[in-house]
């Protein structure tokens, strides 16, 4: 009797830490795909831009040149498999395209003006805010699964099977510079 008691007993932790396991799995999986969601958002505003610097040959190659380089010197990364490190490094190369972007633009008021520049910054500006979005679910995800992996007993179980804690993406410091209303 105090056998199958035992067995019992045993059967139900190991069914408890397969359960513990395969939750964690899934939090992370969603957290791997947080972050490749942002990677491809990046990859499509880093097009975008790079449709600008077409657009801007046509009112000075010199300029478009310049944005060339600019464009060819900072590649973002597309890893399958991305961190939160190459993600908020991709976040400052595309910002400072941008900027530089947006300098020559000033320049040339007719190339501010023509709607091939008006549609693809607003395409920019989507691509962005859907970032934004997506920064903030990665973060919220990350937080989730973080909460499960240093949760008792959930913790011992995680240790065990080699979850640990992850890293946040870092919060943009740039975008907080909003004027004083």
């Amino acid at each position: 009797m105090t056998w199958i008691i035992v067995i019992v007993i045993v059967a139900l932790i190991l069914l408890w830490v397969v359960s513990v396991q395969n939750k964690l799995v899934k939090s992370d999986e969603f957290c791997n795909n947080a972050l490749k969601q942002i990677n491809v958002q990046q990859i499509s505003r880093f097009d975008a831009l790079q449709a600008l610097v077409k657009l801007t040959r046509e009112y000075s190659s010199y300029e478009a040149e310049t944005l060339e380089k600019i464009v060819k010197e900072r590649k973002i990364t597309s890893s399958p498999s991305p961190t939160p490190r190459d993600i908020d490094a991709n976040e400052k190369v595309l910002g400072e395209i941008g900027a530089k972007l947006i300098a020559v633009a000033e320049a040339y008021p007719d190339l501010k003006a023509s709607q091939n520049y008006q549609d693809t910054m607003k395409s920019i500006k989507e691509y962005e805010e859907n970032v934004r979005i997506s920064r903030m679910t990665f973060n919220d995800t990350v937080t989730t699964f973080n909460r499960e992996v240093r949760s008792f007993p959930v913790s011992a179980v995680a240790g065990l099977l080699g979850f640990q804690k992850r890293e946040y993406l870092a919060d943009d410091v740039t975008k907080k510079d909003y004027p004083a209303i």
